[in-house]
Order: C-alpha cells, then sequence, then structure tokens
C-alpha cells in the first residue's frame, strides 16, 4: 500500500479539476442548486469525454478496469467542487454491487455495465443513504421479490431522481443480497427534502414493480467500499473549505493588518492543516485497502477513515464559515454548501460513532468495564 499519488492519478486529476474550474464553479453550483441541482452537460463530459463512469467497470464490459484508488482521486476532485453529479452513486456504489453480482455469472450484468461505462445509463442502488455497513437491512419497510416482481418502499434513496436504472437489494436467506435491476419508469421515485442541495435524496415505492434478476452480493461489502471511498469525498470538501479561507483570511483587513496575520486565527489554519493531512492519509489507506477489488476493501481502513474524515470535514467546514464573518453566513457565499455536504456525508453509510464501534471489534479492543455498584 502507498499513500502517495501515482503518475496516473495525478494526470486524472488534473483532467477532472480542469473540466470542473471551467464548467463547475461554486457559483454555479449555488445559482442551481435550489431549482435543478443535477448537471446533464457536465456529466456527460465527464462521463464520457474523461471516462470516469467506466472506472471501476471491468474491461471485459467496456470500462477502464481501474482501482477503487482512481475512483477516490475523482472523489476528492468533486468533493472540492460540490459537484451535482451522480459519480458517487452510480459509478461507484451501483457498479460496485454490479460488479460483484456479476462475479455470480449473471449475463444481464454485462450489458447493463457497459451501458453505465458509455455514460448512456446511470444507476442508484436503491438503499437509504444513512445505511450503515454493519447493519445494512433498514429495520423497517424493505423490499420483497415475488414472481420477479418487487414491492416494497425504501426512503433516503440518492441518485434515484436522476437514475435510469434502479439496482435493488433484496434480502436473501443467508445475509447476503439478491440483486435485480428495475426501470426508473417502473417505480415511484418521490423526491424528499434533503439537507445537502447538491445531493438529492427520494423516497423509491416498488408497487409489483418487474424486475431482472442480476446476482448475488454482499450488501455489507458493497456500503464499507462506498464509505471507504466517501472519506475521499469528505477529504475534498475539507481541502477547499481551509484553502478558499486560507486565501480570505490573507486579504481580509481588520485594524489595518490581514486577518489572517493575528495569532488565534494562525493556531486555528494550523490545527485544520494537520486535520486535513491526517484525513488525506486515512483516505488514502481505506482507498488503497480496497483497490484490488478482489478481496474487497479493508474493514479496519474503512472504519479509521470514516471515524476521522466525516468528523474533520464538518469541523473544517464551520470553521471556514467562521472565518469568513459576515459574508460566510449569507446564502450568497457558497461556503454553506460544503457545509451541509460535510454533515450529510457525515451520517451517510454509518456515522463516525458506528465506525469507531466496529473498529473497537475489529482492533479487539475491550469495552469499557461496567463499574460495580
Amino acid at each position: 500500500m502507498t499513500l502517495l499519488y501515482s503518475e496516473v492519478e495525478e494526470e486524472l486529476r488534473a483532467a477532472v479539476r480542469a473540466v470542473l474550474a471551467d464548467r463547475c464553479p461554486p457559483a454555479a453550483v449555488l445559482a442551481r442548486a435550489e431549482s435543478e441541482p443535477y448537471d446533464p452537460s457536465l456529466w456527460k463530459t465527464l462521463a464520457v469525454e474523461i471516462g470516469v463512469a467506466g472506472l471501476l467497470v471491468p474491461e471485459e464490459h467496456g470500462g477502464a478496469g481501474a482501482t477503487a484508488s482512481e475512483a477516490a482521486v475523482v472523489l476528492e476532485e468533486l468533493g472540492r467542487g460540490v459537484a451535482p453529479v451522480p459519480f458517487f452513486t452510480s459509478s461507484v456504489l451501483a457498479t460496485y454491487a454490479l460488479v460483484r453480482a456479476g462475479e455470480t455469472g449473471a449475463g444481464a450484468v454485462g450489458g447493463l455495465l457497459g451501458r453505465l461505462a458509455e455514460g448512456r445509463a446511470t444507476a442508484a442502488l436503491v438503499v437509504p443513504f444513512a445505511a450503515s455497513p454493519y447493519r445494512p437491512w433498514p429495520s423497517r419497510g424493505g423490499v420483497t421479490e415475488a414472481g420477479e416482481r418487487l414491492s416494497g418502499s425504501v426512503a433516503g434513496v440518492a441518485g434515484a431522481d436522476v437514475a435510469d436504472v434502479l439496482v435493488v437489494p433484496v434480502p436473501g436467506p443467508d445475509g447476503t443480497a439478491v440483486l435485480y435491476s428495475v426501470d426508473r419508469e417502473a417505480a415511484a421515485v418521490e423526491a424528499a427534502p434533503s439537507l445537502d442541495l447538491t445531493r438529492p435524496v427520494a423516497t423509491v415505492t416498488l408497487d409489483g414493480a418487474p424486475a431482472a434478476r442480476l446476482g448475488v452480493v454482499d450488501l455489507a461489502e458493497v456500503l464499507r467500499l462506498g464509505a471507504g471511498l466517501l472519506a475521499s469525498e469528505q477529504l475534498g470538501v475539507a481541502e477547499w473549505c481551509l484553502e478558499t479561507t486560507l486565501a480570505y483570511v490573507k486579504e481580509r483587513r481588520q485594524f489595518a493588518r490581514p486577518v489572517g496575520s493575528f495569532q488565534a486565527v494562525k493556531h486555528r489554519l494550523a490545527d485544520l492543516w494537520l486535520d486535513v493531512v491526517r484525513a488525506r492519509a486515512a483516505a488514502r489507506a481505506a482507498a488503497s485497502g480496497g483497490a484490488s477489488g478482489e478481496d474487497g476493501p479493508d474493514p479496519v481502513a474503512v472504519a479509521v477513515a470514516q471515524a476521522w474524515n466525516g468528523g474533520v470535514a464538518v469541523h473544517v467546514a464551520e470553521e471556514a464559515l467562521q472565518l469568513h464573518g459576515g459574508i460566510g453566513m449569507t446564502w450568497e457565499h457558497p461556503v454553506h454548501l460544503f457545509l451541509k455536504r460535510a454533515k450529510a456525508d457525515e451520517i451517510a453509510l454509518g456515522t463516525p460513532g458506528d465506525h469507531r464501534e466496529a473498529l473497537a471489534s475489529l482492533a479487539d479492543v475491550p469495552g469499557p468495564v461496567p463499574v460495580p455498584q
């Protein structure tokens, strides 16, 4: 495992960053956040011209056959721009679930993966975005299957509003999930209020919807990989907040001096920088642990990354808002988009508390001993 970026990864980063700088500055994201956050033109450029949609798709299905490390680099850049595109929901979560299901020999998976790799379709994994790798099934509701028709309702599904295909897991008898594909037109997708304006969630309702069986997957593993790569998006959010705040305090003057020259501000920024550096190491370790795709992501690396990066992204975004002063409190400044993305990501795919609890078990750290009364 290496925490350094390869030459290929840096070239991919440069390509994605250039597109986002030209087509997706924060002001443009803010302008469309309340009306139509999804940017299909931007997604077409990223998916087709740069080829990010097929990064995790095997070469035999028309994809790049890349590793999780390359996908993590893309997520860093998308996090830096809170880009309103379905890369994480379609090209990471849904695609990885399909790849794993395809390993069980379902012929329908290859064609769907080919469409996703070419950017001709997007998909959404029909699980609550707040689902945890340690508790992959909702306590209430869910989807059931009868005669290759699915019924049920799942709330809080990210990416469903812009998906062409819904990838629906149904609980199997042995703790795994049987994966089905459902055409978007066969389901009722109702938008729900979302804290993150740039990544809407929806309630997906199926009422006897015709479905095609794809294969069997370990849903916990799919969510674990997603959580590990989400740490890279959180890193990107924190990096933008820190860099933007640093530039601002160098220019903003108070008492005839730049605000950034005051010792108290310097100390706060230094602490944030250290937090971000640690977050980068944790995110890279989580991505490298799932790079091969053969054995799945490393549970310890994922738990460490999410236990740390979730809180760091929120903290850096909160400090960015505070250090921007009055302008940071306004709707016209985009910093609130980053704070909302950071907070939404913190509770997605397991909270930091969930991952810390899992990490204690994985590392065989004993829990607190009750004090005798």
